[in-house]
Order: C-alpha cells, then sequence, then structure tokens
C-alpha cells in the first residue's frame, strides 16, 4: 500500500517562497495523476494543484495560478510544490493525494484522490 509522506512546510513571511515535497514509498506514482490540497483551521479542504502522470498537464487552483508550480519526478517517487509570493492566505495544511485511476471526473474534486498524506504546515506571517 502506497504511503505518501509531505515535508519542507514551516513558518515564512509574506513574499517568501517555499517548496514542499510528496515522497511516495511502498508503490510507484508514475501511472498516476497527484495533487495537492490544502485546509485552512475553519474552512473546507481546497484544491491547490494537479499533475498528470507524465507532467505534460498542469491544473491550478484561482487562488494559487501564477504563484504556485506544482511538478514531479517519478525516477524520485517525488511530487513537489513550489510557491511563491505567499501571503497569510495561503496558511494551511497541506496534503498531497493519489488520483485514482478509475475516476475520470474533475482533477479538483477531492473525491477522485483515493491516497492522502498526513499533510505539513504552512504558516505565513504578515
Amino acid at each position: 500500500q502506497v504511503q505518501l509522506v509531505e515535508s519542507g512546510g514551516g513558518l515564512v513571511q509574506a513574499g517568501g517562497s517555499l517548496t514542499l515535497s510528496c515522497a511516495a514509498s511502498g508503490g510507484t506514482i508514475r501511472p498516476y495523476a497527484m495533487g495537492w490540497f490544502r485546509q485552512a483551521p475553519g474552512k473546507e479542504r481546497e484544491f491547490v494543484a494537479s499533475i498528470s502522470w507524465t507532467g505534460v498537464d498542469t491544473y491550478y487552483g484561482n487562488s494559487v495560478k501564477g504563484r504556485f508550480t506544482i511538478s514531479r519526478v517519478n525516477a524520485k517517487n517525488t511530487v513537489y510544490l513550489r510557491m511563491n509570493s505567499l501571503n497569510s492566505e495561503d496558511t494551511a495544511v497541506y496534503y498531497c493525494a493519489r488520483r485514482s485511476v478509475l475516476y475520470s471526473g474533475s482533477y479538483s474534486t477531492d473525491d477522485g484522490y483515493d491516497y492522502w498524506g498526513q499533510g505539513t504546515q504552512v504558516t505565513v506571517s504578515s
């Protein structure tokens, strides 16, 4: 059974940058699309970004478009999220997830993801 472990979170000042990593073990991410979601206190989980298994196609939530970049290195079984121009609204727990091959709906729907990491906290101070 695949396990996803996020890392790279922390405290950063507004306007700063962070890069999150999601390392998979117990299975390969190669045939799967992968995604990042986040959840702030008192709010619903929000789609951040996703990437096709080839890395060619990427999708972003409106609130992060132009500031965040998702990428992957299949040989390292790792997915990344580069976050630039961070602001206080980006404060949340960030989760990595593997998209089910059986799901044909939107990349932004969390129902379509079958394995999730434990999350990493990102806090942006203003």
